[in-house]
């Protein structure tokens, strides 16, 4: 089957296009607002940043590093790691919380 390729007219010679376009760019808007919920969040900014180093393994990594945090006590630490985890893989954490309710009971 042959393919065959047909070129797109010009979009100024048409006047729909014209007016098409024309209402878009009326109707453009500012997307990276800062005033946006999360714009600032530090976890989020830490959890690119961990995914960045450790790549798909950062939510396996983040839950090893909360266990260790948890079973050392250091529950601000657990927190904070379950938080990263929660990010990149949110039934990992989810798996990882329930299993520390049930051990602090």
């Amino acid at each position: 089957m042959p393919i065959r390729f047909a070129a797109a007219r010009a979009a100024q010679h048409l006047t729909l296009a014209r007016h098409l376009c024309a209402r878009l760019a009326r109707n453009a808007a500012n997307d990276n607002a800062s005033d946006r919920a999360g714009a600032h969040d530090p976890l989020l900014r830490d959890a690119l940043k961990h995914f960045a180093r450790h790549g798909l393994g950062g939510a396996e990594t983040a839950r090893r590093a909360a266990e260790r945090a948890f079973f050392a006590g250091d529950r601000p630490g657990y927190d904070y790691w379950l938080g990263i985890c929660r990010t990149l893989d949110r039934r990992m954490a989810g798996a990882l919380a329930a299993r520390v309710d049930r051990l602090a009971r």
